[in-house]
């Protein structure tokens, strides 16, 4: 069975960036837009990845437009938006679809690993979901779930060998 690490993303500057390179980190991927109600997330998102990234944890961006063309923007105007506006650090990878056939394969595996409430569809921006270090447990969180109440279960996959 595939795992997250088993697959490759572009970066928002064009380079291939090979997911295996995170094994044995906690990843938080999550499908960001910069024209969403949930944009402010950025903050949350930065703060969490501080936070924890010397124990472990990635935050991965995927900026994505299929909902409602909140994502207007070319590669480099998201990466100067997200880090003028809340000084983000963490990766952001080129721009995606992660719903329908023409989607990312990180967001098709995702989909399948942890289903939703509309069956393994992502249903807005700012879905967000947390792997393991061993890449093998993939828990889904809402649009509405926010970065800092995500705080106590990060900690728990950090805790996680």
């Amino acid at each position: 069975m595939a795992t997250i690490y088993d697959f490759k993303a572009i970066g928002n500057k064009g380079q291939e960036i090979d997911l295996s390179q995170y094994k044995g980190k906690v990843l938080l991927i999550v499908n960001t837009a910069s024209k969403c109600g949930f944009t402010p997330q950025y903050k949350g998102l930065e703060a969490l990845y501080k936070a924890h990234k010397d124990e472990g944890l990635v935050v991965l961006g995927f900026p994505c437009d299929q909902f409602a063309h909140q994502e207007p923007g070319d590669d480099a105007a998201i990466a100067q938006f997200c880090e003028i506006n809340f000084g983000v650090t963490f990766p952001l990878m080129k721009k995606v679809n992660v719903n329908g056939e023409d989607a990312d394969p990180i967001f098709k595996y995702l989909r399948k690993a942890a289903g939703g409430f509309l069956g393994n569809s992502i249903k807005w921006n700012f879905t967000k979901f947390l792997i393991s270090r061993d890449g093998t447990t993939v828990e889904r969180f809402a649009p509405t779930t926010t970065p800092e109440s995500l705080e106590n279960r990060v900690k728990e996959f950090l805790s996680k060998e």
